[in-house]
């Protein structure tokens, strides 16, 4: 996770701990909440097809998405250090060595490792170069200084020199040094990945994840009222200025500083849940701790929106299971609206398959809201809302408020225009916008969507291409603002990470899923996943 958008969302999250305590009343049923509009596509399904003249179709689309991984690979190499094997978190868009980042954190290495891995399975590189690069970067990662106990990474190292980053080199300001759970989260599942993947570097991937402990970010209090926990957001070894909560790790005597909020939402964050589950750290039971949408009572009324839902048992752990509407359809949210809180988990974790019935339904239904926002609502001509630099300079976070928890959420538009539709009895809406400023896409959303709208994704990616300067030497750039024109021209790790995996998986026939989702992995999460069954209704 990035650094202003990691601090962003801990803002963000304080409130889901500052909030009451929900009631326990069945929930009453309360009206979708938007004007009903079909979006312009229906979800597909498949690259391939049996009749011939879609087989062509299909064809010509592999192509183009092979073209896309060779480009958006030259990136991540250009981004790594040729001596360590460490990315650094971006590099211009000249792809000058010179421009390289200064800093890595574990999420870029985990997004490096698995690009390696879809580089090979597209057979852009050898089997033996692909071995080579994992074993070059695993080694430069096990010389990474670690807590102790823990055995956590820090979020910022010197990709050139291994050192843990104190100073920031941009600014030269102070950082102080933070354990988090979802970068962690990501590299351990890497790490799981190329156990699976690159089998002569399996005892290297395992040695490094073994001394992985994710219950240092359980707090088995966090959810009281549903008899199981939630995980923080991370500890810093020292106290830190801000609000933080000591504790005694594991009654170890090692006393950290953890951050107040917890990660209560199903985002992007659920990988840490799922590594510490399949590696029997966490009860399984946490997964159901994690709200699907906050109650509809009037204790939750700062939420977005009023859900609909009822109360479940699963585990024993009762579970509200809402949904929000959303222009016709209803769909359960997350936290901020944006593409990759929703679908960059489900590339390595077959969220899918093992949960048909909720994300298998769900995540369908999420890409045709973000379609129907940038192509109906909001009329930008374009869609795919998600986190990324930011055309104007700097990164914010991109989404469509209206499918995220968050009541101020994140904004498709420079201009940060929002809706609040109320909270039916306990709080007022307001009218909605008449009109919507200048959208800012990012290309990697398109592609975290080719599993369910391969056709729409490509069709948005060529108009990106045709209509912008949004195309270079790495591939896509980070994100177009469509109605100024305005390009972010650089190429981020973690965004040019998820590209490669989307393609990986879309060409190689799943093939990382498949290296994660291992028999043992297998046993731990699918029975977990495949109880529920969310009350998803699709676009008429």
């Amino acid at each position: 996770m990035r650094r202003r958008h990691a601090a962003a969302l801990a803002a963000c999250l304080a409130l889901i701990a500052a909030a009451p305590s929900p009631a326990s009343a069945a929930p009453s049923p309360a009206p979708a909440v938007s004007p009903s509009e079909s979006p312009l596509v229906s979800p597909d399904v498949t690259l391939t097809t049996s009749t011939p003249a879609t087989a062509s179709t299909a064809g010509r689309q592999r192509e183009v998405l092979r073209r896309y991984a060779a480009d958006t690979w030259k990136s991540m190499v250009a981004m790594t250090d040729p001596a360590t094997g460490l990315p650094s978190d971006k590099i211009d868009g000249s792809l000058a060595p010179g421009t390289r980042a200064k800093v890595t954190s574990p999420t870029n290495i985990a997004t490096y490792l698995w690009s390696t891995v879809a580089a090979r399975e597209v057979r852009l590189i050898s089997k033996d170069e692909a071995r080579r690069r994992v074993a070059a970067t695993l080694a430069s990662t096990a010389k990474l200084e670690r807590h102790a106990p823990t055995g956590q990474f820090y979020n910022w190292y010197d990709p050139r020199t291994l050192q843990v980053v104190r100073t920031w080199p941009e600014d030269g300001s102070v950082v102080q040094p933070f354990l988090s759970s979802v970068d962690n989260g990501w590299l351990a599942a890497a790490l799981m990945m190329i156990r699976s993947a690159v089998p002569e570097v399996s005892k290297q991937a395992g040695t490094l994840l073994g001394g992985m402990e994710f219950e240092s970010y359980y707090d088995p209090q966090a959810r009281p009222d549903a008899g199981t926990g939630l995980l923080r957001g991370g500890f810093w070894p020292e106290k830190p200025t801000g609000c933080s909560v000591e504790s005694d790790y594991n009654d170890s005597g090692t006393t950290v500083h953890s951050t107040c909020h917890h990660y209560g939402a199903l985002t992007e964050a659920r990988i840490a849940s799922y590594v510490g589950i399949a590696l029997g750290q966490l009860p399984p039971q946490h997964y159901y701790g994690m709200w699907r949408t906050f109650p509809d009572t009037c204790d939750w009324s700062w939420a977005e929106q009023k859900p609909v839902g009822t109360w479940r048992t699963y585990m024993g752990v009762n579970v509200f299971e809402g949904t929000y509407g959303y222009r016709g359809m209803r769909l359960v949210p997350t936290w901020g609206g944006s593409m990759f809180e929703e679908l960059m988990v489900t590339q390595l974790v077959p969220e899918d398959v093992w949960g048909a019935r909720s994300w298998g339904r769900n995540q369908p239904v999420y890409i045709a809201a973000q379609i129907e926002h940038g192509m109906n609502e909001a009329k930008y001509g374009y869609w795919g809302f998600s986190p990324s630099n930011d055309p104007a300079g700097g990164y914010r976070e991109y989404g469509v408020d209206a499918i995220g928890m968050d009541t101020p959420g994140y904004t498709s538009d420079q201009e940060r225009t929002s809706v609040d539709y109320g909270f039916e009895g306990c709080r007022e809406g307001q009218p909605e916008p008449e009109s919507y400023g200048d959208g800012v896409v990012t290309p990697h959303a398109s592609f975290l969507a080719l599993r369910h709208t391969p056709g729409a994704a490509l069709d948005n990616l060529a108009r990106l291409r045709t209509n912008f300067d949004a195309y270079g030497p790495g591939g896509f750039y980070d994100a177009v603002a469509v109605r100024s024109g305005k390009v972010a021209k650089q190429y981020l790790a973690l965004d040019q990470g998820m590209i490669m995996i989307a393609l990986g998986n879309a060409l190689a026939d799943d093939s990382l899923r498949r290296h994660f989702a291992t028999r043992d992995v297998t046993a731990k999460l699918a029975p977990v996943l495949r109880q529920e069954e969310w009350a998803v209704v699709p676009p008429r």
